[in-house]
Parts: C-alpha cells; sequence; structure tokens
C-alpha cells in the first residue's frame, strides 16, 4: 500500500521510523499517567487494579489485532510467534530469568524505560544494562547459548496458532478476551483509567496494521512490527554506538519516543524527581536484574509487551507460554526475597566486632 501514498523520498524504513516516534511517544505518556506495568499487575500492593488495567489493554490489543487479521489488512503466517517449531526450552528458561530479573529491578524493561523518562537513574542503568545484555545475547558473545537452547524445541506444525485449533481464531479470541474484559470490569478503576488501558492496547494493532499494511512495499519490505521493547533495545543501542553503519529504524524509533512521552508527561503532571541508588547491594541487586532481564527476554521471544501484550495479539502458542514463565519467575523470585528477609529480621542481631588492635606503621 505504501507506493499509493504518493510518497517520492520518503522510504518505507524512514516512514517506519516516524510512526515508531509517535507511537513511542503516546505509550510513554500513557504508561507514565497510568503507572502500567505487568510487575505491578502481578505482585504489586495495589495488583488488583493494575491486573485490571492489564487485562484490559491485552483484551483490545487482542481484538483489535484479530480484526484486522479478519479483515485481510495483515498475516501472520511465517511471522516467529507461530513457528511450528516451538523452542520451548529457550522460551521457558528465558521467561523465568526476565521474570526475576523483572522483580529484583521493581519493574519490567517497559516500565524501566518509562521511569527513565521521569528522572530515575536506577531505572536508567538498568535500561543500559538490558541493552548491552540483550545486544550480546542477539548478536554478540551469549549468541551461542542462545543457539543452543533454540534448537530444543516442539513440532507444533500448525497447532502453533490457536486460529488453527477447532473454532478458529473467533472462538479462542473470545475465549481469551471475555475474561479479560471480565477482570478488568471487576478492578474498581477509574473511567479515565480504564480509557489509558483502552489506549495502551489500541496501539498494538495500530503497529501491526501500520507496519504489515499500510507501510508494506514489496519492492522496499520492512518487518511488522508492533509494541516491543528487547530487539528494540539492541537496535537502538547498535544505533547510538555505529550510527553511521546503520540508519534508525522502528525500533530506535520507539525506544527515544518512548522516552520522549514519559519525560513529558513526568513534567507536565509534576512526577519528574531525580532518583539514585541508596546502597552498593541495591545497585548489584538492580544490575544483576536487568542482565537477566536481557538475557531472558531475548531467549523468551520477547519481553511482557513483545512476547505479552503484542505476541498473545497473534493468538501464537509462544507468547502465552512466555508471559507465563515469566509470571512463574516473578512470583518465585519474590516469595524467595521475602523469605529471606524475614528470615534475617527473626534472626538475633550479633554484637558489633571489636576491633583488632593496629601495629602503628
Amino acid at each position: 500500500m505504501f507506493e499509493t501514498l504518493g510518497f517520492e523520498e520518503t522510504t518505507p524504513r524512514l516512514a517506519s521510523l516516524y510512526f515508531a516516534l509517535i507511537l513511542g511517544l503516546g505509550f510513554g505518556i500513557l504508561a507514565q499517567l497510568t503507572r502500567f506495568c505487568f510487575r505491578r499487575a502481578l505482585i504489586g500492593e495495589d495488583r488488583r487494579q493494575a491486573a485490571g488495567l492489564w487485562a484490559l489493554a491485552l483484551a483490545v490489543s487482542l481484538l483489535g489485532t484479530q480484526l484486522a487479521v479478519a479483515r485481510g489488512w495483515i498475516s501472520f503466517d511465517g511471522h516467529r510467534l507461530v513457528a511450528p517449531d516451538l523452542p520451548v526450552l529457550a522460551i521457558v528458561l528465558g521467561g523465568l530469568m526476565f521474570g526475576a530479573g523483572m522483580v529484583l529491578t521493581r519493574g519490567c524493561i517497559s516500565r524501566l524505560t518509562v521511569l527513565s523518562g521521569s528522572g530515575n537513574l536506577r531505572a536508567l542503568l538498568c535500561v543500559m544494562i538490558f541493552a548491552i545484555t540483550a545486544h550480546a545475547t542477539l548478536k554478540g558473545v551469549l549468541s551461542p547459548l542462545r543457539t543452543a537452547l533454540g534448537t530444543v524445541t516442539l513440532p507444533l506444525g500448525e497447532q502453533a496458532s490457536l486460529a488453527n485449533l477447532p473454532g478458529g481464531a473467533p472462538l479462542w479470541t473470545g475465549v481469551v478476551a471475555l475474561p479479560l474484559l471480565w477482570l478488568a470490569w471487576r478492578s474498581q478503576n477509574r473511567m479515565g483509567t480504564l480509557l489509558g488501558a483502552v489506549l495502551i492496547g489500541a496501539l498494538v494493532p495500530l503497529a501491526w496494521v501500520t507496519t504489515g499494511f499500510v507501510l508494506f512495499d514489496e519492492f522496499d519490505p520492512i518487518a511488522m512490527e508492533s509494541l516491543s521493547f528487547t530487539a528494540p533495545m539492541s537496535e537502538g543501542l547498535f544505533y547510538v554506538i555505529a550510527s553511521s553503519a546503520l540508519p534508525a529504524g522502528f525500533g530506535s524509533g520507539l525506544i527515544a519516543g518512548v522516552l520522549i512521552g514519559a519525560l513529558i508527561a513526568a513534567l507536565l503532571s509534576g512526577a519528574f524527581q531525580w532518583q539514585s541508588f541508596e546502597s552498593p547491594r541495591q545497585t548489584g541487586r538492580y544490575a544483576l536484574g536487568a542482565m537477566l532481564m536481557g538475557l531472558g527476554g531475548v531467549l523468551a521471544g520477547g519481553c511482557t509487551l513483545g512476547a505479552g501484550l503484542a505476541g498473545i495479539s497473534t493468538l501464537g502458542i509462544a507468547a502465552p507460554l512466555a508471559l507465563g514463565a515469566i509470571a512463574v519467575g516473578g512470583l518465585a523470585t519474590n516469595r524467595l526475597l521475602k523469605e529471606g528477609a524475614s528470615a534475617a529480621s527473626s534472626s538475633p542481631v550479633a554484637p558489633p566486632a571489636r576491633p583488632a588492635p593496629q601495629q602503628a606503621a
């Protein structure tokens, strides 16, 4: 369709960059205002409200994407999320690692990116470590590990997509979407907050349709993409350090847009505040969590947005498996941290050791 729009000097890749920048701006603003985060929906103190937001966004994402598929605008045939051979070991291990890292850093990578725009230096460091680790796993020293784990597959054939099961896409879209809508309705969120979740969910099919239909050019094809942070972080990092060798694309524009959008929302709402680490121990915990998310996100095929919000909208089996593993990893890590903190608080406090006498130099 792109060739019919009348652009003469703009390539599909450049147009996707501009679109991703706008898409990121929208997500950054909405996610900052609604505090949209999968970790918060999983173990947050207000997880009922947060889970309702996440469920509503996912339902809108799924319904909008499958409507676009039904209209014939896009197709996921041949997409990695519906590959006939499911890399089950990589997905499960990656999801568990991502979930653990998400709890250690107190936010998934999308939330940390948004927080970076609001002045949180802890989140910014995690974003940089995540990007380096993800890039190393995709194309660097950790890529042999990714390749080795990816060889353990489960042959699913056409059953790799729920759309190919009895009942087809309409039935399974309803089966997944209706409980999500019920959860959102029971979440007791304000209408304005629910509207923000609807808009976040709508960004997913908007991105699929724009990159897979509106900007489609058979002479200069680009990848069909949606909201995701793992691959875009890697692309953005490579662009920052080697922009003369690689032009900016969808991923770079998305990350830049999210940071700018979150900054604008934080400044206008008065939420911008410089924050940093409280201790070296906390720094180490966050760094470890960011590395686990970077490695796990690549192995699992995406983050909570790429494999979750956008991935599940494809009706592929891989995405819910990855999101489930992320949830299990997050819950298990949170329990271990709580048990460790409880044991530390209940143990008797040892008297301070007396320093040994020092000899004069």
